[in-house]
């Protein structure tokens, strides 16, 4: 559960990001689908070369997240849906910080857990945030 932000705040202010438009704080609906493109076309490389084998498929999608953060700045479904990764409070993500953010989004629990500024633990931990680009 989020903690509670004072009534004049707003999600990734205490991050130094703006309340809307472009470097503001990515929106959840956007990455839910920025998820589920990503998690299906894992799927579907699984499908086609490793007969849909669950460990496969995990990790086909942290490959795909640490490829693809430090090079075009988040994932192809983060970028479909006009998003990025970023360093807190801003820059590149560099090179360590897109695996230990990977890592822990495979995991699943701790992409579910996250703050006042609705960064998950895997966020904090990578000392990361999703942005609108």
């Amino acid at each position: 559960m989020p903690d509670e932000l004072p009534a004049d705040s707003y999600p990734g202010e205490q991050l130094g990001l703006p309340a809307q438009g472009r470097g503001s704080l990515a929106p959840l609906g956007r990455r839910v689908l920025a998820i589920i493109v990503d998690w299906g076309c894992a799927v579907v490389i699984s499908m086609a070369f490793f007969s849909y084998d669950a460990l496969a498929t995990t990790t086909i999608f942290v490959i795909v997240q640490i490829l693809f953060i430090p090079t075009i700045g988040g994932s192809p479904g983060h970028r479909l849906f006009g998003m990025r990764v970023q360093r807190v409070p801003a820059g590149w993500p560099g090179l360590w910080r897109p695996i230990v953010r990977s890592v822990l989004l495979a995991l699943v629990i701790p992409a579910v857990i996250w703050d006042a500024d609705n960064r998950g633990l895997h966020d904090k931990a990578a000392g990361t945030v999703l942005v609108r680009a």
